[in-house]
């Protein structure tokens, strides 16, 4: 888990921050697993935990950072994995049934164009030649914005001609924002590693496999209050888990 090197803030600055505010963020998770275990409500509160804690803190640490590349309209980076704890997958799948007929009424075939989207293969899963371009991308724009992942959320360009170079293969590294990207991977670890205590599925997931599974599952969210991990078929296993876990539990300690 790579930690920032342009650290801003005092809540993730300094050699002993990012494992503080890892904590911080673990038990925050924890609190809320614990208090509201088996509410209705429970994916609604850990959704809005994760983004609301992610934008507050990434703001915080990118207050002297140069503007931002990214637009509306660009969706270059678009063609790279998306991975997602299950509370975003099944909140993105709640997001799509429930807007679905709106779109189709647009043109806009929310099911199908998942259903259409080709899987990922490991040997360009997590780069810009990944081929597949995101099925919620429609004419450069995310139809799914308000409810995307943390993966989304955490990467940002500051060189948008450099994104395109990557896309076409001309250039191998993109300028991002490493503070986006920490802040990103403390709270996604955080919200893991609190899933995992609480007897949740903790792994991340490839979303658009993911996404397929709990369309396809009514019981997707009731399988996930029970501790069924029904997204195993989608999991993404870059890091095995028991690297995961051992990385969590030396951050908790």
């Amino acid at each position: 888990m790579a930690i920032a090197s342009d650290s801003r803030s005092e809540e993730t600055g300094g050699e002993a921050g990012p494992a503080v505010f890892f904590r911080a963020q673990h038990a925050a998770f924890g609190s809320t697993l614990g208090v509201h275990k088996g509410a209705a409500d429970l994916l609604d509160r850990l959704w809005m935990q994760a983004f609301s804690s992610y934008e507050h803190n990434v703001a915080e640490q990118t207050r002297d950072l140069p503007p931002l590349a990214c637009r509306k309209g660009c969706g270059t980076c678009c063609r790279i994995q998306v991975v997602a704890t299950a509370p975003e997958v099944l909140m993105v799948a709640r997001y799509v049934r429930a807007m679905a007929e709106g779109f189709r009424k647009v043109g806009i075939d929310l099911p199908a164009r998942l259903a259409a989207a080709s899987a990922a293969s490991p040997e360009t899963a997590g780069t810009m030649a990944l081929g597949r371009e995101c099925p919620f991308l429609v004419e450069g724009i995310c139809v799914i914005y308000p409810v995307r992942p943390l993966a989304c959320r955490g990467h940002v360009s500051f060189n948008e001609e450099a994104c395109v170079a990557a896309l076409e293969g001309e250039a191998d590294e993109v300028p991002v924002s490493e503070s986006h990207r920490t802040v990103r991977a403390l709270v996604q670890g955080a919200l893991q590693s609190a899933l995992r205590d609480a007897g949740h599925p903790w792994a991340l997931y490839d979303l658009v496999g993911a996404l397929r599974i709990a369309l396809a599952r009514p019981d997707a969210e009731a399988a996930f209050a029970a501790g069924t991990d029904v997204f195993q078929a989608a999991m993404i296993d870059h890091v095995s888990r028991e690297e995961m876990a051992r990385t969590f539990d030396r951050l908790k300690a």
